[in-house]
């Protein structure tokens, strides 16, 4: 069976996987035309088609559940040979696909992921950063990065050690002129930096206390979906902005922004990385945990 012939048959698979060919193509880093292109010179060989397609959704036909139904157990023992073949090796290499929360990414990128590669440079990591739970399994991701307390009871999980928190900040600047909260209620006197998330919905601050729990729907004139970019409304004198802690950890050691409502927001579950348990794992999945661990060992 040559490679071509493997790559089209877990093209098939992933389309069946996710009932998309954009989805498929963004979990297969290709484009959906080549995707496209790759599915139907599949169905050209066989003589049959696979996927009924419209302008809305795509679905298998008959044949094609018949065939994926074949087909793809026989997939699974073949990435199995090949990852038993992989764990030999000497020199840790290919693809390593992980998903994150971007929030989650960003705090692991420089200390874990950038060293880790500095090491191992014949390994490929693509990081894929969402703001929803995925199946990383049924994805087609080899581990996921998430707070504790989102991992799947069926994943090995390895907590990070990192603590978190989430920041209520503002500029010096801003402190001066407007003063500071003292408790969540006195939010709906100052102007804020409205987050919306990635459904669309606006995210209400969310604060706890010695049990006591607040969530305010706060005003302002400035509504974002990007945390980097509350950070600079932040830095500028907008308002108050509620960030991670650790996007602005520098920004507060500098003096830049300045943290306020501290006590109303406690640590929050560490970060964990999870993943399925492997007989075979090849060697750059094998390496990248084993890094992991050492670095939540430095870490606690």
């Amino acid at each position: 069976m040559t490679r071509s012939v493997l790559a089209d048959l877990d093209a098939v698979l992933a389309v069946a996987r996710r009932n998309s060919f954009r989805g498929a193509a963004l979990e297969l880093g290709m484009s959906t035309t080549a995707l496209s292109n790759a599915i139907g010179k599949l169905e050209q060989r066989l003589g049959i088609r696979l996927f009924n397609r419209t302008t809305r959704s795509v679905s298998l036909t008959d044949a094609g559940k018949a065939f994926v139904e074949r087909v793809g157990p026989a997939m699974t023992d073949i990435h199995d040979a090949m990852h038993a073949a992989q764990s030999l090796q000497e020199t840790p290499s290919g693809i390593l696909r992980i998903n994150a929360f971007a929030s989650a990414a960003r705090e692991v990128m420089a200390p874990l992921v950038l060293s880790f590669l500095r090491r191992h440079p014949q390994v490929h990591v693509d990081l894929v950063t969402e703001g929803r739970l995925v199946d990383i399994v049924a994805a087609g991701f080899d581990m996921g990065l998430r707070p504790a307390d989102l991992v799947p009871s069926d994943m090995v999980s390895l907590s990070l050690g990192l603590p978190r928190s989430n920041a209520v900040v503002a500029s010096p600047d801003f402190l001066r002129m407007h003063g500071r909260p003292i408790v969540p209620t006195d939010l709906h006197r100052f102007p804020c930096i409205r987050a919306r998330l990635p459904n669309h919905a606006l995210f209400r601050w969310r604060f706890e206390k010695e049990g006591e729990t607040v969530q305010i729907d706060v005003q302002g004139a400035l509504t974002l979906d990007e945390p980097s970019l509350v950070r600079i409304a932040a830095q500028s004198g907008v308002g108050l902005g509620y960030v991670m802690e650790a996007d602005v950890r520098e920004d507060l050691a500098a003096g830049r922004l300045v943290r306020v409502l501290e006590d109303w927001t406690p640590a929050l579950a560490p970060l964990s990385l999870y993943y399925p348990g492997r007989k075979n794992p090849p060697a750059a999945f094998r390496v990248f945990v084993q890094s992991a661990r050492a670095f939540a060992e430095g870490n606690g």
